[in-house]
């Protein structure tokens, strides 16, 4: 129920999900009766692989989160994580609210032993293969240890879900050298430099789109502009684009050329370290988001990464005693 045209996007996403891979059973959470009129829309609906919870209240983006969470046991946020708790489901995916998706994990699902911040990861395009950032926005005041976590959930992401047997990561910076940066920069260099990561130094913000590391580390703050920043960008350039090609009447298939710059292409963003799989997309998400989130849970359970992320983080601990 979460996407602007709830339950729409999310029905015809679920469906593509669906025709795309045959070892998914989907559990539709919502209003049953919107859910149920949204699927007559639709031809063909395989019945015995999708399944409808009945969630009569929803969280709305003025609600306080955390508050949310505890007062609307009846919503689709809360109904679809407990279900994942309860060992109904292996994954959530949710356009909903952003903060009250990550309190709910957090309250219903709880960190992983060793993870002070869970972290939301997101993929931004580059001229390469996407960079994983993170975090995008979960945490806004941050300590080096922080960050080093997140290099090393991220690194782990990068292993199981995209493919990179030693992801590169970078600390994203104002400069090249180790001693740029504030406090928190220069700290977290020297622990990232320490670790057992493939840590390849600073990048600057203009390194970022030629694809110079597969994870990006920074604090939520930062993320969160750089990804709203990012956002914008496709839109900026096809508005002008388009206009010009007008002014001289040309075509151009404005959509093609900026496929790599598509954040549907890429899904969801995964809340890394809760001892659960996660994702939340966009609340402007069209199918094609849906069903790329959906697929992005999907890897993360065939991978068992939250398994993976528990064991590498116990034995970093171990390492430490």
């Amino acid at each position: 129920m979460g996407t602007d045209a709830a339950p729409a996007s999310e029905i015809a996403g679920a469906l593509q999900a669906i025709q795309d891979r045959d070892d998914l059973t989907l559990i539709l959470v919502g209003d049953e009766a919107k859910i149920r009129r949204g699927l007559d829309k639709h031809a063909h609906v395989p019945e015995n692989r999708l399944e409808i919870l009945h969630a009569p209240d929803r969280i709305h983006p003025s609600d306080a989160p955390a508050t949310a969470v505890r007062r609307r046991p009846q919503s689709s946020i809360v109904k679809g994580i407990r279900l994942q708790k309860e060992g109904t489901a292996d994954a959530f995916i949710s356009a909903g609210s952003t903060g009250a998706v990550m309190a709910a994990s957090l309250i219903l699902l709880r960190p992983l032993p060793g993870v002070a911040r869970p972290a939301i990861g997101t993929l931004l395009p580059t001229a390469g293969r996407p960079t994983l950032m993170l975090d995008a926005g979960a945490n806004v005041d941050c300590k080096p240890q922080h960050l080093l976590q997140f290099a090393q959930l991220g690194s782990i992401y990068g292993q199981d879900l995209m493919g990179v047997e030693r992801p590169r990561v970078a600390l994203l910076n104002i400069g090249e050298e180790p001693e740029k940066g504030n406090e928190l920069a220069v700290e977290t260099h020297q622990l990232l430099r320490d670790s057992d990561l493939n840590f390849v130094g600073n990048v600057e913000g203009r390194d970022i789109i030629q694809g110079a590391c597969d994870v990006l580390v920074c604090d939520g703050f930062v993320g969160n502009v750089l990804l709203k920043f990012y956002e914008s960008v496709a839109e900026f350039i096809i508005g002008l684009l388009s206009q010009e090609m007008e002014r001289v009447g040309a075509d151009l298939d404005l959509p093609e050329v900026f496929r790599v710059l598509d954040y549907s292409e890429y899904g969801g963003a995964p809340l890394l370290g809760v001892n659960g799989v996660t994702i939340i997309c966009h609340g402007s998400s069209p199918p094609k988001a849906i069903r790329n989130g959906i697929e992005v849970a999907a890897q993360a359970v065939d991978s068992r990464m939250v398994d993976h992320i528990a064991g590498e983080l116990a034995e970093h601990e171990q390492s430490k005693e």
